[in-house]
């Protein structure tokens, strides 16, 4: 007695469904990058940067990707940290300009305060 018994070849599409391949996915990951851009001459006209990670970020994390916690657009903190940063900026320069005043009404104990 024969048995036919009809035996293919599984390819990685045959046998996965697409959960298997989005577990697969998340757990090896995928970046893509890539820049465009477009010049005339030494003048930049566009600068399209694209980064694109598909991953857990538990393996993100463990193969060093983590540009989402630093990136002053992703981050509340971030923004907040600029923002106050700007103020200090703005705030020291309008001292900087009244004592350079104050220099200019006294320039008499300036140069004696140098010396």
């Amino acid at each position: 007695m024969s048995t036919n018994t009809n035996r293919g070849v599984i390819t990685a599409t045959q046998g996965s469904s697409l959960a298997d391949i989005l577990e697969r996915v998340l757990d090896k990951g995928i970046v893509i990058a890539g820049d465009i851009s477009i010049s005339v001459g030494s003048t930049e006209l566009l600068n399209i940067r694209i980064r694109l990670l598909i991953s857990s970020v538990d393996k993100a994390k463990e193969i060093g990707i983590n540009w989402w916690e630093s990136d002053p657009y992703l981050n509340s903190q971030t923004r907040t940290l600029l923002a106050t940063n700007q103020q200090l900026q703005e705030r020291l320069a309008s001292l900087e300009t009244e004592l350079q005043s104050l220099k200019a009404l006294n320039p008499i104990n300036h140069q004696n305060a140098g010396d």
